[in-house]
């Protein structure tokens, strides 16, 4: 399920540029579409990660794809905006959108034209744990597409006309999340649950924190986070190994070595029940609800995918589905996911419903919440479940930037460069008894901590909503 009422993504200030890369690509060689759909056919273990190791030891995790001239490449360095200072929330954030906007001898305007010309896709984004990147670009403009990405990592200018343009951005869409009601709900619960560590703070920074950041010290942030030994690689399309090994090297070697000391504290979400109300003149009421998770290397973490499937993952099959929506008509959607953060975990869901049915709503969800701790889930549910989790995983192959996140991620998780292969094996060693197990582990209906905007009926906050910054 999306997670697009968790505080945890940052705003992406320059939508239009990004996609217009994107577009004029399509435009200009309509008949290289497929290049972007790799067939949802093809099984995982179709897909041949290569592991490639520059001369200078730069790794990267490589499927090649000649079958059309478009090379995609997605870079993560570990360390996001839990690490920005206290004060200057928002840093890791604005260097995301600043980057590539002029570097080297290029201005902003010279960088931006240059990827326009040749319909190079490049772009950047923080989050709270990782700092990413994603460049596209034609197989002919290849050797502009790899520079100008080194440029942006080792010599972006961080000039004062874009740094004041952006940073005005910036503050009008917090302006105007000030006023999204799922914004404030996703802020709200993110102080709800971690009132004193880094995960509660915005990673999109504040109104007083956003003007405060000097060009000086996202200087310092390149210099201290851009680095080979928090960096993780993954390509897909028309390049062959030994061609990337040497672009790896003329790309990434000069980055320094080793990142500055860096670490965010581990914690447990402070979530030990309780209604925060949020009073809003609206129609209807915006819910999000969650208590702490389960890590992403906990040996339950798939028994834990599964049930979260069968409770509130499954779109249209899940219980909490079936149980508010489908039986009884109180709202659009409503969902549950897994959030494993890299220093804490949560399991997070969401409903919105009108105002006089949110009680009821919340009624069923804690209902379906005790049922699944305390008798887990059917033979037929956890069949039907696996089935749907092993059959559907070809389809996350659909384009070569989905697949290039992937080889990313796998290796940002420590997932082995055969997890394709080996990921439905996992799905299908969940047993019944390690699935009820985990059901009992994971739900607490009692710790469940719910926060509401709107005028919900029948529905008495029992702890204050928490100031939100700016």
């Amino acid at each position: 399920m999306t997670t697009d009422m968790t505080p945890l993504g940052s705003i992406d200030m320059k939508p239009r540029s990004r996609v217009l890369a994107v577009i004029l690509i399509l435009a200009l060689i309509p008949a290289l579409i497929p290049a972007l759909i790799l067939t949802a056919a093809v099984p995982a273990r179709a897909i041949e990660v290569q592991r490639v190791i520059s001369p200078g030891g730069i790794e990267a995790w490589l499927v090649e794809d000649h079958s059309n001239p478009i090379i995609t490449l997605d870079l993560v360095f570990r360390g996001g905006a839990a690490l920005d200072p206290a004060g200057k929330e928002g840093l890791a954030n604005l260097v995301s959108a600043l980057i590539d906007e002029g570097a080297g001898e290029l201005d902003s305007q010279a960088f931006q034209g240059r990827l326009a010309e040749l319909s190079i896709s490049l772009s950047f984004s923080a989050g709270r744990d990782t700092f990413s990147g994603e460049m596209m670009t034609l197989t002919e403009n290849r050797e502009v597409a790899f520079e100008l990405l080194r440029l942006a990592l080792t010599e972006a200018r961080f000039d004062e006309e874009p740094v004041t343009r952006i940073g005005s951005q910036i503050l009008a869409g917090l302006a105007r999340d000030s006023q999204n009601p799922r914004s404030i709900v996703g802020r709200t619960m993110s102080k709800v649950l971690f009132p004193e560590h880094a995960y509660g703070r915005p990673v999109s920074g504040t109104t007083a924190t956003v003007p405060a950041i000097t060009a000086a010290e996202m200087r310092r942030f390149v210099a201290e986070r851009f680095a080979r030994d928090v960096m993780v690689i993954g390509v897909v399309g028309d390049i062959a190994a030994e061609e990337l090994a040497r672009r790896l090297d003329q790309t990434f070697l000069g980055l320094p070595a080793a990142a500055a000391p860096m670490e965010v504290a581990e914690t447990t979400p402070v979530a030990q029940g309780g209604v925060v109300v949020i009073e809003r003149d609206m129609p209807q009421s915006i819910v999000a609800f969650g208590h702490a998770g389960i890590a992403r290397d906990d040996p339950d973490y798939y028994a834990a995918y599964v049930v979260n499937y069968i409770l509130g993952g499954g779109g249209f099959t899940s219980r909490l589905y079936a149980e508010v929506r489908e039986k009884r008509g109180l709202a659009y959607s409503v969902y549950s996911y897994l959030n494993p953060l890299q220093s804490a975990a949560l399991v997070m869901g969401g409903v919105a419903t009108q105002n006089e049915r949110v009680a009821e709503s919340l009624e069923l969800i804690r209902a379906e919440w005790r049922r699944m701790a305390e008798a887990g889930p059917s033979e037929t549910e956890l069949r039907n479940a696996k089935t749907y989790l092993t059959g559907s995983f070809p389809l996350r192959f659909t384009s070569s930037a989905r697949i290039s996140g992937m080889l990313a991620g796998m290796q940002l998780h420590d997932l082995g460069i055969d997890y394709l292969e080996r990921r439905n094996g996992f799905i299908e060693a969940v047993t019944l008894e390690d699935a009820r197990r985990v059901a009992a582990r994971l739900y607490d209906p009692d710790k469940l901590t719910v926060v509401v905007i709107g005028r919900p009926d029948g529905i008495t906050a029992t702890r204050p909503a928490p100031p939100l910054d700016g």
